[in-house]
């Protein structure tokens, strides 16, 4: 077993597009439930949970997700020892860079570095592999897990083992971009080619020193970023000018493809990083015709495909590898074969301002979340959650008038000069340009039913005159 206590670092600043519509910038896949009751997130984070030769991980998110990151650990009883929010995506060499720093003053401490957005089913597997990689991190080698292939796979990047270390680890010789079908043949058949997990463990000290040499700039402006951070309630927010100024780049072009100290253990763990819809579609369970089938679905004559609804009933009739994917606001039909295409798509809608391309119905906050159920001219009708103990902020707007409806729990309600409670099926109105507050005073999920109406029923129409959570954005 592992003698060294090792300090995970979960990156988890993906925006995701390649299983739109379910995974969005707002809400990507790291974030949902996509093969277990755990979103990919709390997976991540409880593979790295149990026994005493982990730390409490080290967690770099972006501003848009902080909440629903802090929330889904706690749902899950997962400390953290530091909830890093990054202004902007520099991609993963200086996040792992912030991460080191952060233990600096322990610059022995084995840092693994994974992505939150990935799946591995043989916990045993990966742990095995980190017993391997453990006692060469810490001669300061940087290792890398090279998933051993099934198949001869286009969309991963590969690893060429080299010479023999200890213990089944090996050098690497090279690292390679994703090949064509007839090249990916042609390493399977080779049998000393690995795919790319993006999973990595070195120490700190030797990950800043080869950095440093390979990548100049970014450990100083990391440092700088850091200096220029300041704590925001349980997270540490980095300075923005120092880190906006870093040039991004991955960890494997920063150093691993130019140092002299890069390592690769092979592993079999069930890995996947479901990159596409088909992906998803291989790891899942499927019926004997070959079929996926998520949520309200009805099929008859269907072989081979992919069948998800989070809402309306999805019925499906001699359908053959195709994709069907249906959410409260969009239904996407895609051929399996070329479900990895999705990004264009989502960039054309992205261009012509489809908030489908985004955001979903399903918005979450701070405070919890709310639903957008209808809206027309003049009206919208929005369900929303409050989390126990929660409340949002004290505001007003300019262009609308609110009707509120407590469907779950208790409400406590700020209407003007007005604090009083409001009980189910107990009702308010709240009138333009009324200061007011939703709070909720319970042990429940405060659910209500909002119906707006007025000239302009915009997200941007809100004057905040108090919150807690430290908010400057224009959204509710």
């Amino acid at each position: 077993m592992l003698s060294t206590v090792i300090q995970p670092v979960i990156l988890s600043g993906g925006s995701g597009t390649r299983l739109w519509p379910l995974s969005r910038e707002a809400f990507p896949k790291q974030l949902l439930c996509l093969y277990s009751s755990n979103s990919m997130l709390q997976d991540s984070a409880l593979r790295v949970a149990a026994g005493p030769q982990f730390s409490a991980p080290i967690v770099v998110c972006n501003q848009e997700h902080r909440f629903i990151v802090a929330e889904q650990l706690r749902e899950i009883g997962q400390d953290a020892r530091a909830v890093v929010i990054e202004p902007v995506g520099r991609n993963t060499a200086p996040a792992a860079a912030v991460a080191a720093l952060l233990m600096e003053a322990e610059p022995e401490t084995l840092l693994l570095v994974m992505p939150s957005d990935h799946v591995v089913t043989d916990s045993a597997a990966f742990r095995a592999a980190l017993d391997t990689a453990a006692p060469l991190a810490r001669q300061g080698k940087l290792v890398t897990f090279g998933i051993i292939p099934s198949a001869p796979e286009t969309g991963y990047g590969y690893i060429k083992r080299g010479d023999g270390l200890a213990d089944g680890a090996f050098a690497v010789e090279r690292f390679v971009e994703k090949p064509s079908r007839e090249v990916a043949e042609t390493y399977l058949a080779a049998g000393d080619y690995l795919w790319n997990s993006g999973i990595f463990l070195f120490s700190a000290g030797a990950w800043l020193k080869e950095l440093d040499l390979h990548h100049p700039g970014t450990v100083a402006g990391c440092r700088q970023a850091m200096a220029e951070g300041q704590n925001d309630l349980f997270f540490f927010r980095l300075g923005e000018a120092a880190f906006s100024a870093l040039r991004g780049q991955s960890i494997d072009y920063a150093v691993m493809e130019k140092t002299a100290h890069a390592a690769v253990v092979p592993v079999d763990m069930g890995w996947s990083d479901i990159g596409s819809w088909s992906a998803l579609w291989q790891i899942s369970d499927r019926d004997t015709a070959g079929n996926a089938e998520i949520g309200d679905v009805v099929s008859q004559d269907c072989q081979n495909s992919y069948l998800r609804s989070d809402g309306v009933m999805l019925a499906a009739l001699g359908v053959q590898d195709l994709v069907v994917v249906a959410t409260d606001d969009v239904v996407l039909v895609a051929d399996k074969s070329r479900a990895q295409e999705l990004s264009p798509m989502v960039a054309r809608l992205k261009k012509a301002g489809r908030p489908e391309a985004t955001t979903s119905s399903l918005v979450y906050r701070p405070w919890g979340w709310f639903r957008t159920l209808a809206e027309g001219n003049r009206f919208k009708v929005k369900q929303i959650s409050v989390k126990p103990g929660e409340r949002l902020s004290l505001q007003k707007h300019l262009h609308r008038s609110e009707h509120w409806v407590v469907v779950q729990g208790c409400a406590q309600v700020t209407n003007g000069e007005r604090v009083f409670l409001l009980h189910e099926n107990e009702s308010t109105f709240i009138p333009s340009g009324h200061r007011h507050r939703l709070e909720n005073p319970g042990k429940l999920p405060l659910i209500i039913v909002e119906v707006q109406s007025g000239s302009y029923l915009g997200e941007d129409d809100i004057i905040r005159e108090d919150d807690v959570y430290g908010r400057v954005e224009t959204t509710l």
